[in-house]
């Protein structure tokens, strides 16, 4: 329970409010790991290098990584501040999946996946994946995305460290709806 509220915290941290533990990010979403120990300890919630990076380790959605030194530590994707993830455009999969509510389904059939206060809009790469996001939000529908159209025609796909693919948007021309 304790690592669950924790993981919470580092999301809203990392993604949306570093100032809310008096962080500052640099361009690519970076923050010291020595920084980030030090500011949870003055919040109440003290953790030692080891939990923290066990706590990554363990986090089932991976949302978050750490640079190659081990010195730095952001969230993968899903932030609403402005940060450049520096990651290189890919070559997508035929098909990707977008797990939703249901209730959502007449606003992307109008309008599409749109990407809200978000950097991008999250696609899976498998249908349990995306069925679990829906899962989240209320009774769940997968859409697929012709991913490998969209590619062709301009759209920009990028993956991120933990294997969440990101678009701007993905227009309905390119969803397909369940029946």
């Amino acid at each position: 329970m304790r690592q669950q509220k924790i993981s919470k915290l580092l999301s809203y941290v990392l993604r949306h409010r570093p100032d809310h533990l008096q962080l500052q990010l640099d361009a690519q979403g970076w923050v010291p790991v020595d920084d980030l120990l030090e500011a949870l300890c003055k919040n109440g919630t003290p953790m030692t290098k080891i939990q923290l990076a066990q706590l990554v380790a363990d986090n089932d959605k991976q949302r978050f990584t750490f640079d190659e030194a081990q010195q730095k530590i952001r969230a993968n994707q899903g932030h609403s501040i402005t940060i450049d993830l520096d990651l290189p455009p890919q070559v997508p999969p035929t098909h990707l999946y977008h797990g939703t509510a249901q209730r959502h389904l007449s606003s992307i059939q109008t309008k599409g996946l749109i990407k809200g206060n978000r950097h991008h809009v999250h696609l899976s790469a498998e249908v349990q994946t995306a069925h679990k996001v829906g899962q989240r939000h209320g009774k769940p529908v997968v859409l697929q995305v012709d991913a490998a159209r969209m590619h062709q025609a301009g759209h920009v796909f990028f993956c991120s460290d933990n294997g969440v693919w990101l678009t701007d948007q993905v227009p309905t021309d390119y969803l397909i709806f369940p029946a």
